[in-house]
């Protein structure tokens, strides 16, 4: 029989999947392979900048790892765990039990599984612009359709609820809500919460709640967005990934409200998660030590990520051709350079990457238009280090726009 040289065709949804985060680490590589050294900012993980996982969250993984429970959990997670994290749940207004809470392999897993049990093929989401990318990745691969809702950066990144009201149409099922925000390290006030809440009532739509930043918004923890309606339909998010330091562990959880009428959202969900059998065992005894533990080294992050957001803050507006809004949580700020006509966003952030060793990320990555110069800065760095990163961005940009 003759043996064919064509090669193998991929799927047609993998063209549609991007997830520049990951991505644009091609273009580093290659800038270290000049022998430049490259600063990477683009990749949110607390543990790559000195900040390490709490010893009592290690001592249960090991503890675990230990005492041998080693095999499959139950799809779900293990009980324990799924009591911690609806006993937090509860302890912060969100009135859930633990069967309607599942253990996952990150919040990433968690998204997917909602999305895919709850979305068919051609429907549409309502996503922030900017977004996290996972959301619109996930999309591309059920061969769903993201719907760009505007967040204004004049307004501190709010969300344009006019805009999402225009955008809702019989195809649309959920709405999606990043709050404390990645990218933009936005939080926002109640009355907004409220409101969109309300407009997800109004027009049927489950609302997925992005909170995997909600324990470090500097002044404080930030109540769920389910505890302001305990009767609407919200899919709630956190992981071990951020606030406790543990993004290789993979260990998230999700709780769907207690409202009947997401019990057919449950079922499906629970159904998708008995095919990929369980998240990593020996992790989902950390989220119980997280959530019954010491979390005093949450304050000491939170004062640290103001400082460095406050100096990313001053430092950046001291730029010519460049702004930036201050973050109130998170360790991501979104920056804006008024480009020269005919530049992009990649343009730029390319341009830094192998003038100066700098990755970021472009807004256009995230859902921005490429001609507004929006880009992503992860300030996890030490101040110091920080201090000459922003002293090589304002050389660039000078040099760029030519001030």
């Amino acid at each position: 029989m003759p043996v064919t040289s064509a090669p193998i065709r991929t799927a047609k949804r993998v063209d549609r999947f991007t997830y520049a985060i990951r991505n644009i680490v091609g273009e580093a590589k290659k800038v270290e392979q000049t022998g430049m050294t490259v600063r990477y900012l683009n990749i949110g993980d607390p543990n790559q900048f000195g900040f390490l996982t709490p010893p009592h969250l290690i001592e249960a993984v090991v503890k675990a790892m230990r005492d041998g429970h080693n095999g499959y959990t139950p799809s779900p997670g293990i009980a324990e765990a799924r009591e911690a994290a609806a006993a937090d749940f509860v302890s912060r207004g969100v009135n859930v039990s633990p069967d309607r809470v599942l253990i996952t392999s990150g919040t990433s897993e968690g998204i997917e599984l909602a999305l895919t049990g709850i979305v068919d093929e051609g429907e549409e989401v309502l996503v922030p612009s900017p977004t996290y990318p996972l959301y619109t990745a996930v999309l591309a691969k059920i061969g769903a359709q993201p719907a760009y809702y505007r967040t204004d950066h004049t307004r501190q990144w709010m969300p344009d609820l006019d805009h999402i009201r225009s955008l809702i149409n019989p195809k649309t099922r959920a709405l999606v809500v990043i709050d404390p925000n990645n990218p933009t390290g936005a939080i926002y006030p109640e009355k907004m919460r409220r409101d969109l809440i309300a407009l997800a009532e109004a027009h049927g739509l489950v609302i997925l709640a992005d909170e995997v930043y909600g324990d470090l918004a500097y002044d404080g923890a930030v109540p769920p967005m389910a505890a302001l309606d305990n009767d609407a339909p919200i899919i709630s998010y956190s992981s071990l990934s951020k606030a406790y330091l543990a993004p290789g562990w993979r260990a998230g959880w999700m709780a769907v409200g207690s409202s009947p009428r997401l019990d057919p959202a449950l079922a499906a969900i629970k159904k998708l998660a008995d095919g990929r059998l369980c998240s990593p065992g020996p992790m989902q005894y950390a989220v119980t030590a997280a959530l019954t533990g010491d979390r005093s080294h949450q304050v000491s992050f939170r004062q640290q990520l103001r400082e460095r957001a406050d100096l990313t803050t001053a430092r950046i507006n001291a730029i010519p051709g460049m702004s930036c809004v201050a973050p109130r949580g998170t360790f991501y700020a979104m920056p804006k350079v008024e480009l020269p006509k005919g530049k992009t966003d990649v343009d730029f952030v390319l341009g830094l990457l192998r003038s100066k060793g700098i990755l970021t990320v472009y807004g256009s990555g995230f859902g921005t238009a490429p001609e507004d110069g929006f880009f992503r800065i992860v300030f996890l760095a030490t101040p110091k280090e920080l201090g000459a990163i922003y002293d090589d961005v304002d050389a660039f940009t000078r040099a760029f726009l030519g001030v």
